[in-house]
C-alpha cells in the first residue's frame, strides 16, 4: 500500500488534482495507511497540506457514506432481510435513527467498528443527513488527530532515519494497525 499510493503521489507530479485523486482512492483501500502516507508526502514537500487535508477529508466521508449506502440497499435485498433475526425491526430503526450520530461518532474512534455499524445505520435507515453531519465532524476530529502525529512522526523519520525513512514508516503502519487490533481484541466479549 505504502509504496503504490506513494508512486501514484509521485506520478501525479505537481499536479494538485491527480495528487488529491489518488489520495482519496488510497483512503478506499487503508483510510489510516493513506493519511500516514500523505503525511509524509507533505513532510517531504511533494504534497501540499490543503490538498492533502482535503482529499483525505473527501476519500474517508465518501467511503462512510458509502458504508451507509451498502447498508440500505442490502435492506432492500430480500435475502438480507431474511439474515436480520431481531425481535423488532422497526424497533431497532428508531434505536438506529434516534442515535445515529452518537454511533458514528463512537465508532469511528473505535477500530473495526465502522464497517458494521455504519452498514447497519443504512440498513435501518436511520437520517441520512444527520449520518452525514456526524460523519463529516468525527472525521474531522480523527484525520486531523492522526495526520498531526504523523507529520511529527515523518519529521522524525526523515531527520533521524534518511533513506530508512520507508522502513520506518512501515514500522509505524504496523503499529498502528497493532495497537487497533489490541484495542479490538479487548473490547470483545469476554469467555
Amino acid at each position: 500500500m505504502s509504496l503504490s499510493l506513494t508512486s501514484i503521489l509521485a506520478a501525479a507530479g505537481a499536479s494538485p488534482l491527480l495528487q488529491g485523486l489518488a489520495i482519496i482512492v488510497g483512503t478506499f483501500i487503508l483510510e489510516d495507511a493513506a493519511t500516514i502516507i500523505t503525511a509524509m508526502q507533505v513532510q517531504t514537500g511533494h504534497v501540499h497540506l490543503p490538498v492533502a487535508l482535503v482529499a483525505l477529508y473527501i476519500g474517508i466521508v465518501v467511503g462512510d457514506i458509502g458504508l451507509y449506502g451498502l447498508g440500505y440497499l442490502a435492506a432492500c435485498w430480500p435475502p438480507a432481510r431474511r439474515w436480520v433475526t431481531l425481535p423488532n425491526v422497526e424497533h431497532e430503526g428508531h434505536w438506529f435513527d434516534r442515535n445515529v450520530f452518537r454511533i458514528v461518532f463512537i465508532s469511528r474512534f473505535i477500530p473495526g467498528a465502522r464497517l458494521p455499524l455504519y452498514t447497519a445505520c443504512g440498513f435501518f435507515r436511520a437520517r441520512l443527513g444527520l449520518f452525514c453531519i456526524a460523519a463529516i465532524l468525527a472525521t474531522l476530529i480523527w484525520t486531523t488527530l492522526l495526520f498531526a502525529v504523523s507529520l511529527r512522526v515523518g519529521q522524525f523519520l526523515i531527520s533521524h532515519l534518511g533513506t530508512w525513512k520507508w522502513l520506518g514508516l512501515a514500522g509505524f503502519i504496523l503499529t498502528i494497525f497493532l495497537i487497533s487490533r489490541t484495542i479490538a481484541r479487548l473490547q470483545g466479549p469476554s469467555r
